[in-house]
């Protein structure tokens, strides 16, 4: 069997999302929602993990926090505080993602716009 081998797409034989994804402002949105994306990630579940491996095997959060309230109660209540502040946090950065993405497509079809014109 022959090998077929992988030409690239001439450009104007390109899709919009072809032209669009090689722009360098999309490249540069990707990159800011990684650098976004991936430590909150990695921080959430390094936090959500944390309590049921620590309660499970070890004793460091039955000592008592405020009262008869234990660390591990403190801890859990934390998780969701956790939580609704990572959300918000990501709605507020996944509309600056969005804002980022509507003036990359607002440029891209200004752009074909004038290559059909002429």
């Amino acid at each position: 069997m022959e090998k077929q081998l992988l030409h690239s797409t001439p450009p104007e034989r390109k899709t919009k999302y072809e032209k669009i994804a090689e722009r360098r402002d999309f490249k540069h949105l990707i990159q800011t929602k990684n650098k976004f994306i991936v430590p909150v990630s990695i921080f959430f579940l390094i936090f959500y993990f944390s309590l049921p491996l620590l309660t499970s095997y070890t004793t460091i959060l039955n000592a008592p926090a405020i009262g008869s309230i234990s660390w591990a109660w403190l801890f859990a209540f934390a998780q969701f505080i956790m939580t609704w502040l990572l959300c918000m946090l990501y709605v507020k950065k996944a509309n600056q993602f969005d804002h980022m993405a509507n003036e990359i497509l607002d440029d891209a079809n200004k752009q074909s716009k004038g290559e059909h014109s002429l």
